[in-house]
Parts: structure tokens; C-alpha cells; sequence
């Protein structure tokens, strides 16, 4: 049988991975399950094999050494797949590298970076907007991922169970919203959520998560609502004007 020639063996392109943030404050084991243990409440697939980048910024001054492959195991054991250390010294990182993590540096080159100038105090009701949007037109089904890199979501179509929307800047689902959704992807705590129909499993802002195991509140679910970031607390506010102030 003749081989195609110009097929080759292997190909790199460049893809999207979106990986969330292990952000440590505490490098024991014991304290780190059991928070792991709490956040997920006992749901196996509460992150769903997520990528994670372990920031190790949070840690202590004096911190102390880091058992890489018992860190990796334990993320991995709540379905949380280590690929890269954030804000690693460099003490650290022969050790990062031999455990087959990868060092990112890009945090650092921007803590490094001048700060810009402070902008002026937004109004209450102002809210961040991003460079662009992507608007997406057709239901979102279980199994989907769709990531609005640099932008606002807005999806007119039901978000299904076992869909994941994410976005750098706010989500707006005109229609049911019964996956996950995560908004300020890459940091930003001004981000929003806004449903029309309010049926989440999980949602987050910046990292910070939500999940819904328990159900809503009768008042909230299946309701106009909008989700935001409240210093480290996720808040479900209801779009009803009755309910307004």
C-alpha cells in the first residue's frame, strides 16, 4: 500500500485551552483536601477533568517545600488536571519541571509591568465591558464548551445541562441558563452573569464559584437574574422588577 507523502506524522497548531486556577494558601495536604472536600460537597464531577494552573502566589513568605506529585495526585483526585505552576520562585522550579509541570511565567511578566494609572471611581451601576462580543445563536448542548476569549458572551439560545459557557468578560443568556457558566475567566471580579431564566448547576466570577446541588430558592428559580461578585461571595439577584429596589 502506498504511504500519502504529504501527510505528516504529527502536526502542532495552536488551540484554546481554558484551565482554571488552583490558587494555594496553604501548602499541607491535610488542609488542602480538606477544602477540596468542602468546596466540592462530595460531587465526583464537580470540576469535570478541568485543567488547572497552581498558582502558588497566596503562599507564605516562608513556605515551606512542596511535595509536587502528592499535590498533582490530590488536585487529579477531585478531577482537577495540573499542567502548569503560576508565580513559581526559583528555588521551585527544578522541582516543578522534574514532576512534568510546566512553569508560566506570564503572570509574572505582568506583575512586573508598570501599573497604569488609576481610572476614575465607576458608578454604581456601571459594569466593565470588553473588547468585543461573541453572540452565539443556537442551544448549547451537554457535553459543549464555548469560551469568549477577550469578550462578552451572549448566547439567545437555552444552555443545557452539562454545557460549560465561559467568557473573559460578562455572559448573557437570553433563555434558560441551566449548565455552567463562568464569567471574568481571566480575573475580572466586575464581570457579570445575566439569565433570563436562572436554572444553573454552577456559576463563577474571577474563580470564585457557586454551585446549586440544593436547588434555588423557589423565588429565583427559573427567574430573570443577574450574578455577580461580592468581595468573595457570589450573589444571585433577581431582574424582576416587583423585587427591585
Amino acid at each position: 500500500m502506498l504511504k500519502n507523502k504529504s501527510r505528516k506524522p504529527i502536526e502542532i497548531k495552536i488551540a484554546t485551552v481554558v484551565a482554571v486556577s488552583a490558587i494555594l494558601h496553604d501548602a499541607d495536604p491535610m488542609a488542602l483536601e480538606a477544602a477540596l472536600q468542602e468546596m466540592t460537597g462530595g460531587v465526583a464531577d464537580f470540576f469535570d477533568n478541568e485543567f488547572a494552573v497552581i498558582d502558588v502566589s497566596g503562599l507564605p513568605p516562608d513556605r515551606t517545600s512542596i511535595d509536587w506529585p502528592q499535590l498533582i495526585g490530590l488536585l487529579k483526585k477531585y478531577q482537577l488536571n495540573a499542567v502548569a505552576v503560576r508565580n513559581a520562585p526559583a528555588e521551585m522550579e527544578a522541582g516543578i519541571i522534574a514532576s512534568g509541570l510546566s512553569i508560566d511565567n506570564v503572570s509574572v511578566a505582568r506583575q512586573e509591568a508598570p501599573a497604569p494609572a488609576p481610572a476614575p471611581a465607576p458608578a454604581p451601576v456601571a459594569q466593565k465591558v470588553a473588547a468585543s462580543t461573541m453572540i452565539i445563536d443556537t442551544p448549547i448542548r451537554a457535553g459543549q464548551r464555548i469560551y469568549a476569549r477577550d469578550a462578552d458572551l451572549v448566547i439567545t439560545a437555552t444552555v443545557n445541562n452539562g454545557a460549560e459557557i465561559i467568557a473573559d468578560g460578562s455572559i448573557h443568556v437570553y433563555a434558560p441558563l441551566r449548565g455552567r457558566a463562568l464569567a471574568g475567566a481571566s480575573g475580572d471580579t466586575s464581570a457579570r452573569i445575566f439569565a433570563a431564566s436562572m436554572e444553573a448547576e454552577l456559576v463563577s466570577i474571577a474563580g470564585i464559584y457557586r454551585t446549586f446541588e440544593n436547588g434555588l430558592p423557589p423565588e429565583q428559580k427559573g427567574q430573570p437574574a443577574q450574578i455577580r461578585l461580592s468581595g468573595d461571595r457570589i450573589d444571585v439577584l433577581s431582574l424582576n422588577s416587583a423585587s427591585r429596589n
